[in-house]
């Protein structure tokens, strides 16, 4: 009788920023910028590197990867974002919601997964540089990279097809975008499934790459110190640097976000979700750009030919 009586929903509201009208347009004025800075320097970073014969190794290879990463992640719920900025009722259909969420997933756990495998090529890169060419030729690395998106693939959207979340109850979604976390909040039935699958894919996806580039770094910074000349030391670091500072960001927001929280969402949390969907999406081809020496060399090499075409 409990069931018969439920009535199945088809939509959602989402009612994460507050509709007070000045706070509408600083937010939509500040997440418009950012998400222009997004297409602009994630867009500018993966034509660079490809139009440069200098940046065609592993490690720009890998830096295109997270600047697609960056774009399709961003692209997946800001737009929607923006749209429902100004509108008096913010919905989303269900479906469209577990796609949101799905996509979320997929993109998260494949750049979690990502920034592991750019510290591997960086310690391989400094700890045994005679080895680099071999252990990380193009075949390895094509094949990384089909494996990291295909394994990312199948443990974001496996658990969801196995058992569909069903939703029976409330409608309004304190977040701004289809956060999991979120969404179990207004499901219905055992959920211990899914709460049991985000803790270990947490530790599969967050803390066991974390760990990894933790000990990769330290082995680096090792290498690095043990380095005689001052100027070879500062490049390496810089460039270690950049991808330091891309991971804090990145695993900071996600480790608080997800580890310890599969019991209950706090709703604050949801503008930590802030770091790692708008923030650093935006920051990452920034962060590359102005500490990575070869990408301004090869930048401006392309504006100084583009120049000398034009004059012709």
């Amino acid at each position: 009788m409990e069931t018969r009586n439920q009535t199945v929903l088809t939509e959602f509201i989402l009612i994460g920023f507050p509709q007070n009208l000045k706070t509408c347009v600083a937010i939509f004025v500040f997440f418009s910028l950012l998400y222009a800075l997004t297409i602009v320097g994630n867009t500018f970073l993966i034509c660079t590197v490809v139009v440069s014969p200098r940046l065609h190794s592993p490690m720009y290879f890998f830096l295109s990867n997270l600047s697609v990463l960056d774009l399709c992640y961003s692209s997946s719920s800001l737009p929607k974002v923006l749209l429902d900025m100004f509108s008096k009722r913010r919905t989303i259909s269900v479906l469209g919601c577990l796609a949101q969420m799905n996509l979320g997933l997929f993109l998260g756990e494949t750049e979690c997964i990502l920034l592991a495998v750019m510290a591997y090529d960086r310690y391989i890169a400094i700890c045994f540089p005679l080895y680099y060419t071999t252990v990380m030729n193009r075949r390895v690395c094509r094949n990384v990279t089909i494996l990291m998106w295909s394994v990312s693939f199948m443990t974001s959207t496996l658990p969801a097809i196995s058992r569909p979340l069903v939703f029976c109850r409330r409608n309004k979604l304190d977040h701004f975008v289809c956060e999991i976390l979120a969404l179990l909040e207004l499901a219905c039935g055992d959920l211990s499934f899914y709460k049991t699958t985000i803790f270990f894919m947490s530790l599969f996806t967050l803390l066991a790459p974390f760990l990894f580039i933790t000990g990769s770094y330290i082995c680096i910074i090792f290498a690095i110190l043990k380095i005689r000349s001052t100027e070879t030391r500062t490049k390496t670091f810089s460039t270690c640097a950049s991808h330091l500072t891309v991971v804090l960001m990145f695993y900071g927001a996600s480790m608080t976000m997800y580890l310890g929280q599969t019991r209950t969402f706090s709703y604050q949390l949801k503008y930590i979700s802030l770091m790692y969907g708008v923030m650093t999406p935006a920051l990452n081809p920034l962060i590359y750009s102005l500490r990575n020496n070869d990408v301004k060399e090869a930048f401006r090499k392309i504006m100084d030919n583009h120049c000398l075409a034009k004059s012709i």
